[in-house]
């Protein structure tokens, strides 16, 4: 009888332990998008950012050179050299990013992203996105390009294949800075975009 009431207490301290857990991972990504949404607020140009983007994108063309046709052939582009990304169950991302148009910097944009499904861990990468054409270009510069959950990027990786087709007139790429996650999708991401003039 002693050992059976040991053995449900046991198991009702286990429970509240796995319930505070859940309560501490949830706070945490709450806090998590909360800051970056109090950070989008932040504005100005960011000459960091400019080098960083740069940066990016020669490493990302150097690890896949055939990168180079989408840069040279596209109408324009938006590079984010570090994405964050972190989560378990809930997840969220964040990041800034420079715009591009005839290989010009017209812009900063800001990424964010929640999502809900099999994932855990956290992530840094690089995301560049190409635009095929006008279309597409305004439709991001208009803050109406937004990602549907089964949307994915091509991941630069060793004996990765880019030869895609542009997908609603847009090319994703992203490359792994570090860490591990196991669901990698760019499903939810939307876009805040700034032209350089009003900075």
């Amino acid at each position: 009888m002693k050992t059976i009431k040991k053995q449900s207490s046991s198991n009702q301290k286990t429970i509240k332990n796995q319930s505070k857990m859940k309560t501490s991972i949830v706070t945490t990504v709450v806090a998590f998008i909360i800051s970056f949404t109090m950070n989008a607020q932040v504005g100005g140009w960011d000459p960091e950012l400019n080098k960083d983007s740069n940066e990016a994108l020669k490493s990302m063309i150097k690890k896949t050179p055939k990168l180079e046709s989408f840069q040279n052939e596209s109408y324009g582009y938006v590079v984010f050299p570090r994405i964050t990304k972190a989560g378990i169950a809930i997840g969220g991302a964040m990041g800034k990013g420079i715009v591009f148009k005839n290989h010009q910097v017209v812009g900063l944009s800001k990424l964010k992203q929640a999502s809900i499904g099999l994932q855990l861990g956290g992530q840094q990468y690089s995301e560049i996105i190409f635009f095929e054409n006008e279309e597409s270009f305004e439709k991001f510069t208009n803050g109406k390009l937004k990602f549907d959950a089964q949307a994915s990027a091509v991941a630069l990786n060793k004996g990765a294949s880019i030869d895609v087709a542009y997908q609603n007139g847009v090319a994703v790429f992203t490359m792994t800075k570090g860490g591990l996650m196991y669901e990698a999708s760019i499903g939810g991401q939307h876009f805040k975009y700034e032209a350089k003039e009003k900075l």
